[in-house]
């Protein structure tokens, strides 16, 4: 439940207008963000996969996680295009969700290594 509500907060904020946004002059800040937004979306899909999926590996989990982060971040630069007035589709955006997926990574591998995924996914 908890990432299907960072979804929706990932969405709105994405397709949002972007004049209702407090405009903030850090170069990039969006990238961090836009990496920041699909670390947590990744690693909360992750959890979701693990606790549905029954697997023993984490490895199904991990990849059904990135692929929806990433197949995702695609429909909402193509979403931004379409159907927002302010906003436009932006490839480093889509470099920027995957460098979030990627440290996600990392982030589940290093609380697997050092056996704390057990205890969030209270198996």
């Amino acid at each position: 439940m908890v990432a299907l509500l960072w979804t929706g907060i990932v969405s709105y904020f994405c397709l949002v207008n972007s004049n209702e946004i407090p405009v903030i002059n850090i170069p990039n800040l969006d990238k961090c963000i836009h990496t920041f937004f699909h670390l947590v979306f990744t690693f909360l899909w992750f959890l979701f996969f693990s606790k549905h999926l029954q697997s023993d590996s984490i490895f199904k989990s991990l990849i059904y996680s990135v692929v929806f982060s990433f197949v995702f971040g695609i429909v909402i630069e193509i979403l931004q295009n379409l159907i927002t007035a302010t906003r436009s589709a932006d490839v480093f955006d889509v470099v920027a969700n995957t460098v979030g997926s990627m440290l996600a990574i990392f982030v589940v591998v290093i609380c697997n290594k050092i056996n704390i995924l057990n205890s969030i996914l209270k198996k």
